[in-house]
């Protein structure tokens, strides 16, 4: 089970530099191993029956996910702080903090403060088996932080900021200061449909299904489980 775990944990990086190419226009059609782990949560679920019924995945599947889970995290949950210790370790020349805090919050949709086995199963459910309004309405709201139902620029470019800081220096030597806002601006182009300032869900959602990268990059985690 220790190498489930560590497959997890490589399958959310995966995640994450997948978003990055998302909002960066850099994406291509990567190859996305079978391995797919997320790191941390061996609470006791209420039941597989119950999660099976909820989610996409069988219950021989939520059992490898849940063995996986209680071997890494006996505790049960996992708190933001070593949900950031996780993402440091992965990003050893970039500062994942403030990135590894909006994924956290978009993985705690109760906002309790901490993360079990059943939020981790019903994001991934919607991730890798969702259609495709539920995947992406789960990035509108990673990227609508207030949750006010709507993306602003102030947002954007704080998710933006915090996924130049999480990959380093070395990855980006020649960044300038100003291309998160270039990157936002662009963005905005793209999808303030009626330039009202801000970006609603079905903009986005519009916009995103316009894309041909955008969608190729909600269909590299198809199949990953």
């Amino acid at each position: 089970m220790a190498g489930c775990a560590k497959r997890c944990k490589q399958g959310l990086v995966k995640f994450v530099l997948s978003l990055h190419k998302l909002i960066t226009g850099t994406l291509k059609k990567d190859k996305i191993d079978d391995d797919f782990e997320l790191s941390v949560v061996c609470h006791r679920p209420e039941g597989l029956d119950k999660l099976e019924a909820q989610s996409n995945f069988s219950k021989r599947e939520l059992q490898v996910l849940y063995r996986g889970f209680k071997n890494e995290c006996p505790s049960g949950v996992v708190n933001e702080d070593t949900f950031k210790q996780i993402y440091a370790q992965f990003f050893p020349h970039g500062d994942a903090s403030s990135y590894a805090h909006y994924l956290f919050d978009a993985f705690d949709s109760a906002h309790s403060g901490s993360i079990k086995f059943e939020d981790f199963v019903m994001a991934l459910s919607i991730l890798l088996r969702g259609s495709v309004r539920e995947k992406l309405t789960w990035t509108f709201n990673l990227y609508d932080i207030n949750r006010d139902g709507y993306i602003s620029k102030e947002e954007m470019t704080d998710i933006v900021r915090a996924i130049y800081d999480m990959m380093g220096k070395y990855t980006y030597p020649a960044l300038k200061t100003d291309t998160p806002k270039q990157h936002v601006d662009a963005f905005f182009q793209k999808m303030d449909k009626n330039r009202d300032g801000v970006v609603t869900l079905d903009e986005f959602i519009l916009s995103c299904q316009e894309d041909e990268n955008i969608m190729r990059s909600l269909q590299l985690f198809e199949n990953v489980i």
